[in-house]
């Protein structure tokens, strides 16, 4: 069974929000217009056919996305730069739908199973509920020292269905720092994470490979069975 894991890509989509040096409040979306529309295209094929192309602006960090090492780092990896086989993982979902608004859980409030080297492990705070809402900026996030274990544990990936890995209040942003200094990757707003507890599966979070990108929309999801899932090579 195919699970899609991503929020729907559309113009004015909800994103991050802040507050430029002027002081205006800035607000990340993206931006889906015809560039070329079916009856304005018609004509080059003297009306036997038509097509269109779309016009499309966004800033890398909107929707389901993936943030790279350079993202936190400069200098370091790029969407482009990132292999087959970091995208493509065993996944683990950790209950945390208990969690509250701006909530921090630490590795007592949450079951981790052994084996984790290797794994994307996604955080599942049933946070994709309130998408498109101001309770969704509000988030739980996980502590230090629950970042701390998962990068010693040798995590490959780390998601979760809330807008950021981070405390916004947080400056330092711990978890940023502390994955992507360690090459493991990030995904943010993530949905429909609640089918796949207790569940094997191979998780998939495909970017275009954009040189120079930070970070970049993803299209998220998940490949279940019955059983553990073969490994798989990529060439």
């Amino acid at each position: 069974m195919i699970v899609d894991l991503s929020h729907v890509f559309h113009d004015g989509m909800p994103g991050v929000r802040f507050q430029s040096e002027t002081g205006e409040c800035v607000e990340l979306t993206a931006h889906i217009r015809p560039f070329m529309t079916h009856a304005e295209s018609g004509r080059h094929y003297a009306g036997k056919a038509s097509f269109e192309i779309s016009d499309i602006a966004f800033q890398s960090s909107v929707g389901t996305k993936m943030d790279a090492p350079r993202h936190r780092f400069e200098g370091a990896e790029d969407i482009a730069s990132l292999e087959l086989d970091r995208l493509v993982l065993d996944g683990v979902v950790i209950d945390a739908r208990h969690a509250k608004a701006g909530q921090e859980l630490d590795w007592h409030d949450l079951r981790f199973p052994d084996h984790l080297a290797g794994r994307a492990v996604l955080v599942n705070f049933d946070w994709d509920r309130h998408w498109g809402t101001e309770v969704y900026r509000s988030h739980p996030f996980v502590s230090r020292a629950v970042v701390t274990r998962l990068c010693d544990a040798g995590i490959a990936l780390f998601g979760v269905d809330c807008a950021n890995v981070d405390s916004t209040q947080d400056p330092e942003r711990p978890a940023h720092t502390g994955f992507l200094g360690r090459r493991i990757l990030i995904v943010e707003n993530l949905t429909g994470l609640s089918r796949l507890h207790d569940m094997p599966f191979r998780f998939f979070s495909i970017p275009l490979k954009a040189r120079d990108a930070a970070a970049f929309p993803v299209r998220a999801f998940a490949e279940t069975g019955g059983r553990s899932l073969p490994s798989m090579a990529i060439q």
